[in-house]
């Protein structure tokens, strides 16, 4: 019993370097000799948490969007009323972004392994801002508007925001640019 517990940490562990290598460098161009040589473990290791580098890069996915989700969800439980909450989740989305590098997400795009992970992701990003909305409009916080069209908005500027194209129209960094996207639906909203 305690091996296992040692081994998944092991692999926990793991996981979580390779996410840090991913998101800071990509992926496209690393090798699986490569990677195994960057976290210091064998190639056999890596092959304990996936049978290829496709699948490899698709673990680490999920990892890095689970664990983002969570920590999304962490803030918008600590936030009080329709417009914290909302606030909180956009912001929380850019923070998360903010150690993915350009290479990273153009890497993602690429991927036939990682982008649906990535595009599964954004379409429930989209279905909790819709409910975030949803709720706000219920509640009478936020104005009667229609909640899956402002979701759908914010979700396509989303989406423009990780594929970097709002920093290159406007100059913003992700975090700031989700700041100002919360700004713009939470006034919009607004009683």
């Amino acid at each position: 019993m305690a091996t296992q517990v040692r081994g998944a940490a092991r692999r926990a562990q793991l996981l979580d370097q390779l996410v840090e290598l991913l998101l800071a460098e990509g992926f496209a161009h690393l090798t699986l000799d490569e990677i195994a040589g960057r976290l210091r473990c064998s190639k056999s290791t890596l092959y304990t948490l996936a049978s290829s580098k496709e699948q490899l890069v698709r673990a680490a996915t999920v990892h890095y969007f689970r664990a983002a989700t969570e920590r999304v969800e962490r803030a918008v439980g600590e936030a009080t009323g329709a417009h914290a909450r909302i606030r909180a989740y956009l912001e929380a989305v850019g923070e998360q972004l903010r150690p993915a590098s350009l290479q990273f997400m153009t890497d993602l795009a690429q991927s036939d392994s990682a982008r649906p992970v990535y595009e599964r992701n954004t379409e429930i990003a989209a279905g909790r801002v819709r409910e975030l909305i949803t709720d706000g409009v219920e509640s009478g916080e936020f104005r009667d508007v229609h909640a899956a069209f402002v979701a759908d908005v914010t979700t396509a500027t989303m989406v423009r925001i990780q594929r970097r194209q709002v920093a290159e129209a406007t100059g913003l960094d992700d975090a700031r640019a989700y700041r100002e996207l919360a700004a713009l639906v939470t006034t919009g909203l607004a009683t």
